[in-house]
């Protein structure tokens, strides 16, 4: 979802900042501004704000956004109700992330942060100014017991996530640190620098695995103003936020007000910001962006289509087996199942030739697997040889492909093949297994998701002349989180997003221990020994060869499992807004990102002329 026509409309408000010289810091250095997973940290301690920012951007004025489905809780770290995410807003972490390195991440409420030479432990001092919106201050105690809680009451991810940390102690008035299992778990530190900081005292008394229908006290640059369950948010900055001037916020989150709406179908939606409803838009639909927008407001420069360039690792969409239920479980079937989709049609007929197939779980990045294994990688896998399939060592993987007509005859032929070698026939028109049972499966798709429905149906159709009886089940938000949740479905879109230094998360995706438990990120089903332990040897990566060494191992295994069918991606962020923003000259490695964005006087007044208003 990426490419950029950059130089069309970024703003001039910016001067081009110096080149920063890479710091290299060390573990058991004493306390630092930041740490990095691997390699050096860009930004020195004395930094005033990052490069793709503009510091000196206005403050103030409202922005109006959009979403789908509909909310009924505040609580977003837990399984129970339906959150909205909103709340990241008003909460602040230990640390934040760079956009625009793999994986650093620098100090926010913590002032320092230290890791000595054997990676043992991290410890964080605290900023003395740090305070919930209630002026309270930010203490040790705060952030031991959000780690606990979440850590015992949140969401099965958290278990994962934190799995590796042995103990987490007061070691200050003002420090905590963290205690690890083992030294070989070199993401741990970062990890726990992206604890969400809750407050002890405004839970105290509330049951925190429940849904919440207040909003919670935070820290973060907004607070929740308002409210109607189910339909809308407003947030309002706080003005005397009291980390507005630390350097990783300066410039970013510049309105002074934002509102989110509810909406229940994406065509409505996409109406609503026509006629201006709202006010900026992610467009993640082909369809729409090329036809849609062609609009007087448009040609009238009353609001603008952008392209901004990103080169972030795309990560894996597709269409996910769930391999708990036969058929799904034949490594066979989901092979076969794989060529009646026909991206190449689809591509053309469908998407304006906007995308690219996506053929790796970390596409778009040096992580992918590509061509055969070798070195480092083909020693690691050379490990496992008789528990893999032999392509692993033999065949570069790749998805189906097929020549773009209607018919997709050879695909369909490969897949009758497969087929049969797994055991299935045709009879009397439907493709039934030995015991004559017929394969008949859903797509699980929330509501309102109309442009996945119209994808989805050519491959139905490729499916039925398989013999094989395939369905759309549209059901409402709650419902499908609850199913998704409780891996009640046969098939469904996914997406696995990934970052430039993959580690503890793949816990969650891939690990077998994670199959059975309840909300993980494991939809799947993926129960591999294999996988397990190429997991464990992608978290202890010691440097940064030796991670994308292992992640390629991991990649290419989960390729050839056939786990998922493909789906694409792209190489830019498509971004719809009314002429009234200001935006940074440079943009990040990872894309757009509307917390650098403003509200340009000038250009609210001459669009309100515009528009008689």
């Amino acid at each position: 979802m990426r490419h950029l026509a950059a130089a069309a409309f970024l703003t001039t408000t910016l001067l081009s900042a110096a080149p920063l010289a890479a710091q290299e810091l060390s573990p058991g250095t004493g306390p630092r501004h930041a740490i990095a997973m691997h390699g050096d940290i860009k930004y020195p301690a004395d930094f005033r704000n990052f490069q793709h920012v503009n510091p000196d951007a206005p403050k103030g004025g409202e922005v109006k956004f959009h979403t789908l489905g509909t909310f009924d809780s505040f609580n977003p770290w837990v399984i129970r109700g339906t959150a909205t995410g909103l709340v990241a807003l008003t909460v602040e972490t230990l640390m934040v992330a760079s956009d625009d390195e793999p994986f650093t991440e620098y100090c926010l409420v913590c002032r320092t942060v230290e890791i000595p030479e054997d990676r043992s432990w991290v410890e964080f001092e605290l900023r003395a100014e740090a305070k919930f919106h209630d002026g309270s201050p930010i203490e040790p105690e705060d952030v031991i017991w959000s780690f606990q809680t979440l850590r015992d009451k949140g969401r099965p991810f958290f278990r994962a996530y934190y799995g590796d940390v042995a103990k987490v102690e007061k070691t200050g008035p003002r420090k905590v640190r963290f205690v690890f299992r083992n030294a070989q778990n070199r993401e741990l530190a970062l990890i726990v620098g992206q604890i969400p900081v809750l407050s002890r005292k405004w839970w105290d008394g509330k049951e925190f695995d429940r849904p919440l229908t207040e909003a919670p006290l935070g820290s973060g640059p907004y607070r929740i103003e308002s409210f109607e369950m189910g339909r809308q948010v407003t947030l309002r900055r706080v003005e005397n936020h009291w980390a507005r001037d630390i350097a990783v916020n300066r410039g970013r989150y510049n309105f002074g007000t934002i509102r989110y709406d509810w909406y229940r179908d994406a065509q409505v939606a996409l109406e609503a910001f026509l006629a201006g409803g709202y006010d900026l838009r992610q467009e993640n639909t082909a369809r729409f962006w090329a036809q849609a927008y062609e609009t007087d407001a448009l040609r009238g420069g009353l609001f603008r289509k952008h392209e901004i360039a990103e080169t972030r690792v795309s990560g894996m969409q597709g269409f996910a087996f769930n391999t708990r239920r036969a058929p799904f479980n034949d490594r066979r079937v989901r092979q076969a199942l794989a060529y009646a989709f026909d991206f190449e049609w689809s591509n053309k007929n469908l998407f304006f030739d906007a995308y690219t197939r996506t053929r790796s779980y970390f596409d778009n990045s040096e992580l992918a697997a590509k061509g055969l294994p070798q070195g480092e990688e083909l020693a690691i896998l050379t490990r496992f040889k008789d528990k893999l399939p032999p392509e692993v060592f033999t065949t570069e993987y790749n998805p189906p492909k097929s020549d773009g007509t209607p018919e997709n005859r050879g695909g369909l032929r490969e897949a009758a093949r497969i087929l049969r070698e797994a055991g299935w026939r045709v009879q009397g028109g439907k493709l039934v297994n030995a015991q004559g049972q017929p394969m008949s499966f859903e797509f699980l798709l929330p509501q309102g998701q109309a442009a996945f429905e119209r994808i989805i149906a050519p491959f139905i159709q490729n499916l039925e002349k398989l013999g094989i009886s395939a369905r759309i089940r549209p059901v409402d938000v709650a419902q499908y989180q609850n199913r998704v949740d409780d891996f009640d479905f046969d098939m469904m879109l996914s997406t696995f997003g990934q970052s430039e230094s993959p580690g503890n998360e793949q816990r969650d995706y891939w690990n077998s221990a994670k199959a059975d438990e309840k909300a993980s990120r494991n939809i799947i089903g993926i129960k591999d020994p294999v996988i397990d332990e190429l997991v464990e040897l992608v978290i202890s990566a010691p440097d940064r060869d030796a991670l994308v060494q292992r992640v390629r191992a991991l990649d290419r295994v989960l390729q050839w499992g056939y786990w998922m069918v493909p789906n694409w991606y792209s190489n830019v962020d498509r971004v719809a807004a009314w002429d009234k923003f200001g935006w940074p000259q440079t943009t990040a490695r990872a894309g757009f990102d509307w917390t650098s964005w403003w509200v340009d006087p000038q250009r609210e007044a001459a669009l309100r002329a515009k528009r008689g208003r």
